[in-house]
């Protein structure tokens, strides 16, 4: 009886941790709030190490002093790909200015709100090789054999229950159709 309860209080709490990463959490790619990015050079320093994982968020307004992810505007040769900097200056109406801040100048680039992908709200440093490890190939059909296996040994069907024979009461059985039953089994019986 503890196991099926603990079984359903585990369900209840898995099904709350994703509702909330839904919420939350959920990438931008799929209408999330949220933006994942690697870190993947020294610029900012000690703030940011390479290979952490940064977790921005989307907000209504920046303002100076925040560590934003950003796509580097079209029209410019790097165009799409991300930079993690620090603005320190500019405005929404004419492009932020950043830096990173162990660089010794600012960026190129005047990234307006539309091209922000959010301000950074967590950081989980050292996170880029069990990423990477992750995402190889070896670990996804790992997880899809293993899943399969799971399914086909029948681990994933509902609790079966188990069957207890039930007792015949001393002064005979409790229905009328066990009395039939029994009355049928003995003129079986006396036949042979």
């Amino acid at each position: 009886m503890i196991w099926i309860v603990a079984g359903r209080l585990l369900a209840v709490l898995v099904l709350a941790a994703a509702a909330a990463w839904f919420v939350v959490l959920r990438p931008q790619a799929i209408g999330g709030p949220a933006a994942y990015v690697l870190v993947s050079g020294e610029s900012m320093e000690p703030f940011l190490q390479p290979g952490a994982l940064v977790i921005a968020m989307r907000q209504d307004e920046y303002q100076v002093g925040d560590v934003v992810a950003y796509r580097i505007p079209a029209g410019d040769p790097a165009a799409g790909l991300l930079v993690i900097h620090r603005i320190v200056g500019g405005s929404a109406e004419s492009g932020f200015v950043m830096r990173g801040d162990n660089a010794a100048g600012s960026d190129l680039w005047r990234p307006t709100p539309v091209d922000i992908l959010g301000r950074s709200q967590a950081v989980i440093p050292g996170a880029m090789p069990t990423l990477l490890f992750a995402r190889s190939p070896i670990v996804a059909a790992s997880a899809a054999a293993a899943l399969a296996v799971y399914l086909v040994l029948g681990l994933w069907a509902p609790e079966r229950r188990r069957v207890t024979p039930q007792r015949v009461r001393p002064g005979g059985p409790r229905t009328a159709e066990g009395a039939l039953v029994d009355e049928l089994s003995v003129e079986f019986l006396l036949r042979r």
